[in-house]
């Protein structure tokens, strides 16, 4: 099984992960998602695949999030409209992700990649 890995480089979360997906001989795609980040299609697709909701694909304490106060504006926007905001910049979305055939998972919690990952 081979899964696309969005990460970005500096992050030492996603560090972590990658040494994790390593150390665990996990073949995968990386992507920094700053350099390219997902597109609205991708994010449709991934939000409906993962089953979580989608304030979980946000880097909630991340600055870009803070400084634009979208804790308070996201209740007050449609699904459509925070996945298009989400398309705009990397930098909003969770990190690291990590896309199956059949799972997204956000975010690096070693209990919920190895019951994805290690099959």
């Amino acid at each position: 099984m081979k899964v696309l890995f969005l990460q970005y480089p500096p992050c030492s979360t996603c560090k972590n992960a990658k040494k994790w997906l390593d150390s665990h001989g996990i073949d995968y795609d990386s992507r920094n998602i700053k350099e390219e980040n997902p597109s609205t299609e991708e994010l449709t697709d991934w939000i409906a695949k993962s089953g979580i909701p989608i304030k979980r694909f946000f880097n909630t304490s991340g600055i870009l999030y803070k400084e634009k106060h979208l804790k308070d504006l996201l209740p007050d926007m449609s699904e459509k409209e925070q996945i298009d905001l989400l398309a705009t910049e990397g930098m909003l979305v969770k990190r690291p992700l990590i896309i199956g055939d059949d799972f997204v998972i956000t975010g690096f919690k070693e209990q919920e990649w190895e019951k994805n990952l290690l099959k």
